[in-house]
């Protein structure tokens, strides 16, 4: 994706910081692969493991003694690193970092590998510390964010969309998704994995995608309440036409995924080949 030259530092085509292993800020667990996580060919789900990143993150929080004072995240942006799918009968090990910092927002690194060797998934989310009552941004306490800047040099975080959204008039496919009780959490709206259901359904007819190393980038613009009527735009931008996501990105096929409510833009996806 990137030369020795000139190396993304953000974007779509970010390389994304290594794990400073062995580091004793790393947050380290394993847990086995379940049923109920897998695809019909065993195959860890995209949902499945952004739901993982979310579990164990609660778990650091927990950890580090901060899960009563920062308790409630928002995350606005999500990458995944399909490197190699991850299969059934696989012990997880999860590793989570810090990669950047603000002072009421990060960036933190996942990386999912098989113990066994059978599958690797690398990840890093832009999550946002939310008040309780306000339910807007909040600070970051200073001791929570000394820990965090133990693993990243990278203190001057700022947010900025990698994702712009396709019309309904040239979209390749309109889909209705329809939202259920059990898609709803803390916060009255769809949770963030639920949203990787929505890839999976359109990468079912692709399965050579899941092949080869992919990544998938989702952004959150506004939530999704129960009762909205969700569809979702389908857009393929072939070779030759994807530079305007990137110089890097130019020689692929760039999928996209408009998430929409009416006319109100609720969320965008990408995804293609690395």
């Amino acid at each position: 994706m990137t030369t020795p030259e000139r190396i993304a530092t953000s974007g779509l085509s970010k390389v994304l910081m290594p794990v400073p292993d062995p580091h004793p800020d790393v947050f380290d667990r394993q847990w086995p692969l379940r049923v109920g996580d897998i695809d019909r060919v065993g195959r860890l789900r995209l949902d499945a493991a952004c739901r993982h990143i979310q579990d164990i993150g609660q778990d650091q929080l927990r950890e580090m003694g901060q899960e009563e004072t920062h308790p409630l995240w928002i995350v606005r942006r999500t990458m995944v690193d399909l490197i190699r799918p991850i299969e059934f009968q696989e012990t997880l090990r999860m590793r989570r970092w810090c990669s950047g910092t603000s002072n009421r927002w990060c960036e933190m690194r996942v990386r999912i590998d098989g113990v066994r060797g059978r599958g690797l998934i690398e990840s890093e989310a832009f999550w946002i510390n939310i008040n309780r009552e306000t339910q807007g941004p909040a600070r970051i306490s200073d001791d929570f964010l000394a820990g965090l800047k133990r693993t990243t040099s990278e203190g001057r975080l700022r947010w900025k969309s990698y994702l712009s959204a396709g019309s309904r008039h040239d979209a390749t496919e309109i889909r209705d998704f329809p939202i259920r009780v059990s898609d709803i959490d803390l916060f009255d709206h769809v949770n963030n994995s639920v949203y990787w259901k929505v890839v999976e359904e359109f990468l079912a007819p692709h399965p050579e995608l899941l092949e080869a190393p992919l990544r998938i980038a989702i952004e959150h613009d506004a939530p999704v309440a129960l009762g909205d009527k969700l569809e979702i735009l389908l857009h393929v931008y072939p070779p030759g036409s994807t530079d305007k996501f990137g110089p890097d990105l130019a020689d692929r096929t760039v999928r996209t995924l408009t998430y929409v409510v009416g006319e109100e833009i609720k969320a965008l996806a990408a995804i293609f080949p690395l």
